[in-house]
C-alpha cells in the first residue's frame, strides 16, 4: 500500500500545467484502488483550487465506479447471485459509502418481527398475512405516491430508511425477509408493475442463495400459487387477474409474467427504473454509469427514453 506522504505528493500534481503529468497521476492513483479514498476525501477539503478539487473528486467517484462494476461483475459471474448482494452494489453506486452490514441487520430486524409471529403450520395465506402485517403496518413500509420516480425509490438504503419505494425495491425487500424466513416468494417480471409470486408450497428453510438461484434457472419454481402486490400493501390476487391485466394493456401474453425470474433480471429492471428517473430529473450525467452497469449484467439500456416515458415499475 502506498503511504500517505507519498500520495499527497501525487495530488499536489494534479493542478500541474502539463497534462501529460496528471494524466500519468490520475493513472497511478485509479491503480491503487478503493484503500486510498479515505486519504484523496481528507485531501479534498484541502485549499485548493477549483480545477484541482474537480479532478480530485473526479478521481474519487471513479475508483468508487469502478470498484462497484467489478463487485456487479463477481456477483454476476457467482453461483448464488444473491439478491440482497446485487441490490446493495446498486446502492452502493450511488450512495458509496453504504453499510452493508448495516442494511442486513436492518432486514434481519423485520424477519425476527414476522418470525416472532409465524408458526410452521400456517398456511401458506396465513404466512403472507403475517408477514404484510409485519412489513406494512408494524414497520410502515409502503409506496411513494407523492414522489413515484425519485431515483431514491429504487435504492436498497434509501427505502430502508423512508420506508418508501416503487414497486420493484418493495418487492426486492419484501421478497428477501420472506425467503430469510424460508417462505418461498419470489419476483415476477410483470411489465409496468413488478409483482412477486408465491411458489408451490415448500420450505426454502436452510436453503442457500446459490440453491435458490438454482431452483429459478431450473424451473422448480415455476408453480405458483398466487400473487401479492409489494406496492398496494402485499394484496393477494390469481393469474386471472394478470391474464385481465395483460389484456388491458394491448400486449402478448409470455409465459414469463407468470413465473418468477432470476435476480439478473430484477437487477436489470431496478437500472431501468433508474434510467427513467434519471431522465426525468434532467440528471443525464448519470446514464452512461447506469448503461456499463447494465452491460456487465448482459444487457443493453435504453439511452434515449422520452420526458413523457414512464419507467418500469
Amino acid at each position: 500500500m502506498i503511504n500517505e506522504r507519498e500520495l499527497n505528493a501525487m495530488v499536489q500534481l494534479l493542478d500541474d500545467t502539463d497534462e501529460e503529468v496528471v494524466r500519468l497521476v490520475e493513472e497511478r492513483i485509479l491503480s491503487l484502488g478503493e484503500e486510498v479514498i479515505p486519504m484523496l476525501e481528507d485531501q479534498w477539503g484541502q485549499d485548493f483550487s477549483l480545477l484541482h478539487q474537480e479532478r480530485l473528486e473526479q478521481l474519487i467517484h471513479k475508483i468508487q465506479f469502478d470498484t462497484t462494476l467489478q463487485g456487479l461483475k463477481d456477483w454476476r459471474a457467482s453461483a448464488e447471485q444473491d439478491l440482497f448482494e446485487g441490490f446493495y452494489l446498486l446502492s452502493r453506486y450511488r450512495y458509496p459509502h453504504t453499510d452493508k452490514q448495516e442494511l442486513s441487520n436492518k432486514i434481519d430486524k423485520i424477519k425476527l418481527d414476522a418470525w416472532l409471529e409465524l408458526h410452521y403450520d400456517l398456511t401458506a395465506l396465513e404466512k403472507v398475512r403475517i408477514l404484510n402485517h409485519i412489513f406494512y403496518n408494524v414497520n410502515g413500509f409502503k409506496g411513494n405516491t407523492t414522489d413515484y420516480h425519485s431515483p431514491n425509490n429504487s435504492y436498497l438504503n434509501t427505502v430502508l430508511e423512508s420506508r418508501q419505494g416503487n414497486p420493484i425495491s418493495l418487492a426486492i425487500i419484501y421478497s428477501i425477509v420472506a425467503q430469510r424466513l424460508g417462505i418461498p416468494v419470489f419476483g415476477v417480471n410483470l411489465p409496468q408493475h413488478f409483482i412477486l409470486g408465491y411458489c408451490m408450497d415448500f420450505e426454502l428453510d436452510g436453503s442457500t442463495p446459490e440453491q435458490r438461484n438454482l431452483m429459478i434457472k431450473e424451473g422448480e419454481l415455476e408453480e405458483v400459487m398466487f400473487y401479492i402486490n409489494p406496492f398496494n400493501k402485499g394484496l393477494v390476487f390469481t393469474k386471472q387477474n394478470i391474464d385481465e391485466f395483460i389484456k388491458h394493456l394491448k400486449i402478448q401474453s409470455v409465459d414469463t409474467f407468470f413465473k418468477p425470474c432470476n435476480n439478473v433480471e430484477i437487477l436489470k429492471r431496478v437500472l431501468r427504473n433508474l434510467a427513467g428517473s434519471y431522465t426525468r430529473n434532467k440528471e443525464l450525467q448519470y446514464l452512461p454509469e447506469l448503461a456499463a452497469m447494465m452491460e456487465v449484467l448482459g444487457g443493453k439500456l435504453e439511452m434515449h427514453l422520452k420526458d413523457d416515458e414512464a419507467p418500469e415499475e
